[in-house]
């Protein structure tokens, strides 16, 4: 367990915490896998989700799968929910579908790290994209929602960024050099994504 963790672990009470991965999934080196584990360490109760088939997501499958994880997630603590790339886009397409009387699938705070901007294309990926910007469907979706991308990601630019988060009306916060957010951009071990479960004002840094 790391000392990061153990901080973590001394919260009166722990957050439930669900992980959305992307396009190809996350794979153990990923710093949704860490985050996992270090949850795990002290306790905490976290669902990790495998989306059908990850190299080749359908968007109405992946919303299909994402509400029965939502309709099962614990009512009585904190709900919290990280997503990632196409994961955080999925996210987009579930808030702006999500009923106003859906009040029993919102969650407490969200995070989207990296979702791809609207030029992004994979032949692979089917209906995420143009990703909805629905900012009452945010507010149901979730309390509080951040958004958090690198500032050389190849799938959205800085300026997509900021539109985003603008339109959704929404705290950004931009890593420099944090590229994807993704293992190959050298996030697997991303203590301050720990501390933001703990605190939803913790800076998101580098890893």
């Amino acid at each position: 367990m790391s000392e990061e963790a153990g901080e973590f672990s001394a919260r009166a009470e722990l957050p439930y915490v669900l992980l959305v991965h992307g396009h190809t999934g996350s794979g153990p080196q990923h710093w949704q896998s860490w985050l996992a584990g270090e949850l795990a360490h002290v306790g905490g109760v976290v669902d990790v989700p495998q989306f059908t088939e990850p190299d080749h997501p359908d968007l109405e499958v992946w919303l299909a799968e994402l509400t029965h994880h939502l309709e099962a997630a614990p009512v009585d603590t904190e709900r919290v929910v990280l997503a990632h790339s196409c994961g955080a886009v999925l996210w987009l397409h579930h808030a702006a579908r999500l009923a106003k009387n859906g009040s029993a699938l919102r969650f407490d705070r969200a995070l989207l790290v990296a979702p791809p901007g609207p030029r992004w294309h994979s032949p692979d990926v089917h209906g995420f994209s143009p990703a909805p910007l629905d900012p009452a469907g945010i507010r149901r979706a979730a309390a509080w929602t951040q958004l958090v991308v690198g500032d050389d990601d190849e799938a959205c630019s800085v300026d997509e960024a900021v539109d985003m988060a603008a339109a959704l009306k929404i705290d950004l916060d931009v890593i420099p050099g944090g590229a994807h957010l993704n293992t190959e951009a050298g996030y697997g071990r991303w203590p301050a994504v720990l501390g933001w479960i703990g605190d939803r004002h913790t800076r998101l840094v580098p890893a």
